[in-house]
């Protein structure tokens, strides 16, 4: 009996699957007021997970990560705050360390809805 699933659905490999070019990103600010800090703290939030009071670790494409800094940056006073931003690749974020009780490190997840 042919497996008509499979024939239905062949399996392809796909050269970049979705979601192959979501990088690690670590977002660092010091905000001079408390106002624009809660705000920027807020939009960090809706991408990614405080890791510090002042650091997000987010796993995001290069759009998404242009969004979230453009909004931040929006938001800032540039001339009293400071934005920071690294990009971590794969193999680079397999290389985090953390310690003690409280610390806390993102892992990346992939999800497909069909």
């Amino acid at each position: 009996m042919a497996d008509w699933w499979n024939e239905l659905l062949p399996v392809q490999p796909h050269a970049h699957p979705p979601g192959a070019e979501v990088m690690l990103r670590v977002i660092a600010y010091d905000i001079a007021q408390p106002r624009r800090l809660r705000r920027m703290a807020n939009i960090c939030a809706d991408f990614g997970v405080r890791v510090q009071k002042s650091v997000f670790e987010f796993w995001l494409d290069e759009e998404r990560f242009e969004e979230l800094w453009r909004r931040l940056c929006a938001e800032m006073d540039a001339d009293k705050d400071v934005l920071i931003a690294y990009a971590l690749d794969e193999k680079a974020a397999r290389r985090r360390r953390c310690h003690g009780q409280r610390a806390l490190v993102t892992e990346r997840r992939t999800s497909y809805v069909l």
